[in-house]
């Protein structure tokens, strides 16, 4: 098969791609590379005017004159592109904005895509007008919207995510999901929300290359030492806050049993290297389930804090601790971090569950001939 895949902030779409590699299939990835973290893509369209002197003229002109040039310099680029989008077997968008341009523009671009290709998939693996709607909601304890509601993220900040719940994504929203063939979701975030929903295909879970991710036994002979990486883009989304304070008192606490790494919106490459001598990995609040983060972590032995709760145990059947469920309670936060400290087998146990629960829920071959199945099937 001739599979395109659009969109790349995770890492999702190149383990995908890895995967289908290996079971023999052609693969071409189209992004922009998602700014500091520098995904590789094979095709690349950038949205401009994002920085400096050329954000304020795009700024200036969409005040003016409602046009964004930014949307308009995409465009043509996209246009360049065509005949290397086209001809495909399946298409597969990242998200509703896969392009993180106007909503017009990325109904235009889904739109040529379905016309020009075979097959035109959806995932739902980051915010978007369903998954945001249900985040605002209350049907779950806490969610992405919570430090929103909280008041610790201002309206402006928090607009990434808002606008997904503004009419013309809610329009985009409806009309994408006319176009594609089906949705599929990656965790329990975006799975819980299109429960029932009649384009909804099912939960695949995120492809992890676990070949180029080697297990290493923690070997706790000296301090523990806790990783806490830091997008200060998303430091009150993703509970950075309430990860610092609970690491006051740990440190406090115990000055000379544990180490704390902290580090800022690093490069993928770079974030990896950093955190490989850790045992204990803080990736986010607020979340049910495990992003590319947390599972990379766990692939390499980690003990991550991140979304590990209820739904995640009864919808993998997990009776055992593969990792640390963080809730929004610095209380909570500390009393799981004094366990494992007091109790260091603990964390060679969890580091062990991680490797197993990642090689036989997440491994990228198996997880790739799901997407196949499923693309095959609808």
């Amino acid at each position: 098969m001739r599979i395109l895949l659009i969109g790349e902030y995770s890492r999702l779409h190149n383990s995908l791609k890895e995967g289908l590699l290996g079971l023999g299939h052609q693969v071409t990835i189209v992004g922009s590379g998602d700014g500091f973290k520098n995904y590789p893509v094979d095709i690349t369209l950038k949205l401009g005017f994002q920085k400096g002197l050329k954000k304020k003229l795009r700024l200036a002109i969409l005040k003016l004159t409602t046009i964004d040039i930014a949307a308009v310099d995409l465009r043509g680029k996209f246009q360049k592109h065509k005949s290397k989008l086209s001809g495909y077997d399946v298409v597969q968008l990242i998200n509703e904005s896969s392009f993180q341009t106007t909503p017009e523009l990325e109904l235009e671009t889904a739109k040529f895509l379905k016309e020009h290709n075979k097959k035109l998939f959806l995932l739902s693996c980051g915010t978007d007008h369903i998954s945001v709607t249900h985040a605002f909601s209350n049907e779950l304890l806490y969610t992405i919207a919570t430090p929103y509601k909280e008041g610790k993220i201002e309206e402006n900040s928090f607009y990434p995510t808002l606008k997904y719940l503004k009419p013309e994504y809610k329009k985009l929203s409806e009309e994408l999901y006319e176009l594609i063939d089906g949705v599929i979701s990656t965790d329990m975030d975006y799975h819980l929300p299109l429960v029932n929903h009649p384009k909804y295909l099912g939960l695949i879970p995120n492809p992890i290359n676990v070949d180029i991710l080697p297990y290493k036994s923690l070997n706790i002979t000296g301090e523990i030492r806790i990783f806490h990486g830091i997008n200060r883009t998303n430091y009150f989304k993703k509970g950075n806050d309430l990860f610092e304070a609970a690491l006051d008192i740990i440190q406090k606490k115990y000055p000379n049993k544990v180490s704390v790494i902290t580090v800022e919106s690093l490069p993928y490459t770079e974030y990896i290297k950093t955190y490989n001598d850790s045992h204990i990995l803080l990736d986010q609040i607020y979340s049910h389930d495990q992003g590319y983060n947390a599972l990379e972590a766990m692939a390499k032995g980690k003990v991550v804090f991140t979304g590990a709760g209820k739904h995640f145990l009864k919808y993998h059947n997990l009776d055992h601790t593969v990792a640390i469920d963080a809730t929004p309670s610095v209380e909570d936060l500390v009393k799981s971090l004094e366990t494992l400290i007091e109790h260091p087998e603990k964390l060679d146990n969890i580091s062990k569950n991680a490797r197993a629960f990642i090689e036989e829920q997440h491994n990228y071959i198996t997880i790739a001939q799901q997407y196949l199945d499923v693309w095959n099937n609808n």
